[in-house]
């Protein structure tokens, strides 16, 4: 006979399961009918009916008669962007003719993350954070923190037009060791002033101390391992500042992080910690690790000198403490994809 103990944790742990899935279901049925909400609005903005009520007067009018017929949840603004979700994900065309509604909408996203997310400039970045939330399983925090930080931006402006592409159609994908790169990284999570003079060990302790906003930061993947891991080579002790294991690449990551601008010895003392892992560390089925030295500053000539002939992954990035300009990367990759689309 069953224990009523486990007979009550059996019965807990099935409604909790149904909590989830009827939770997800009701997400699921709200950002459909918010879709077709928009689907209405246009095509009666469409057929010229909106003549006597234009542009926005349109939506404060529908706003103030529905919340007057069912209440609160329409707000000029919500509207807005219900608006905006259908013209985000226009209907599929099926094969005998019928239209029905975008199969790009995610089962996974709350109305709250599409609400965040359509607050994206272009349709490339509305695309790449619906797929990163379904990868990563974002909450709405953390996708505010993500579009903030530009994150669309700063992965895409290291890539060609191709690549741009790839990115906004299937999101950031880990197959090697560049795909977990980013330059710059952005530590305002931190908190610290751009004046303030503080030393790496400080800089350090504030990443540890924020762990989980330096993971999201990292990306997908990383566990952490340690801190000042010790390394002892011929009687002399060296400390890896930041020590990660990467599940997706079953590789180490070892960071090193530098107050002002690398230097050539920083990037040649990286090496040195990556043979060591590489013979000392590393189990059988490990991949080789990779080293990223982080940085306020870099010379980009200097890197390319050091680094040269290196065949460790080595990698060299810096590191702001403030959120990037939004205008200033949306300039850079309108050019990048206005120079790659003259060069097509």
């Amino acid at each position: 006979m069953m224990p009523y103990k486990e007979l009550i944790s059996q019965i807990g742990e099935l409604i909790i399961k149904g909590r989830e899935q009827s939770g997800r279901a009701v997400n699921t049925i709200l950002v459909q009918t918010y879709w077709y909400v928009g689907q209405y609005i246009i095509e009666f903005e469409q057929k010229g009916d909106a003549k006597a009520v234009y542009g926005s007067e349109l939506l404060d009018k529908i706003s103030k008669d529905l919340t007057f017929k069912l209440g609160k949840g329409f707000s000029r603004s919500n509207l807005t962007y219900i608006r905006k979700l259908y013209l985000a994900f226009p209907k599929n065309q099926t094969t005998t003719g019928q239209l029905q509604i975008s199969e790009t909408l995610s089962h996974k996203l709350s109305w709250s993350h599409y609400f965040e997310i359509l607050k994206a400039d272009n349709a490339l970045e509305i695309s790449f954070y619906v797929k990163q939330c379904e990868k990563e399983n974002w909450s709405v925090r953390e996708v505010k923190r993500q579009m903030k930080s530009m994150l669309f931006h700063r992965l895409a402006n290291s890539k060609d037009k191709a690549g741009v592409l790839e990115l906004a159609e299937k999101g950031a994908e880990i197959q090697s060791a560049i795909d977990i790169i980013k330059d710059p990284y952005v530590f305002e999570f931190l908190g610290i002033p751009q004046q303030h003079q503080y030393l790496e060990n400080e800089l350090e302790e504030k990443l540890i101390q924020n762990l989980e906003q330096f993971l999201l930061e990292l990306g997908k993947g990383f566990a952490f391992v340690g801190r000042q891991y010790k390394i002892s080579l011929s009687n002399r002790h060296f400390f890896v500042d930041l020590v990660f294991y990467h599940r997706i690449l079953k590789c180490f990551v070892l960071i090193d992080l530098k107050r002002g601008e690398i230097e050539h010895n920083d990037i040649g003392q990286m090496n040195l910690y990556l043979n060591y892992f590489a013979k000392e560390e590393n189990e059988k089925d490990d991949n080789p690790p990779i080293g990223i030295v982080l940085g306020a500053y870099k010379d980009h000539i200097l890197v390319e000198y050091a680094t040269e002939n290196i065949t460790n992954q080595l990698f060299v990035s810096k590191y702001q403490l403030y959120l990037p300009d939004k205008k200033q990367l949306q300039v850079e990759l309108e050019k990048l994809l206005d120079n790659d689309a003259k060069q097509l």
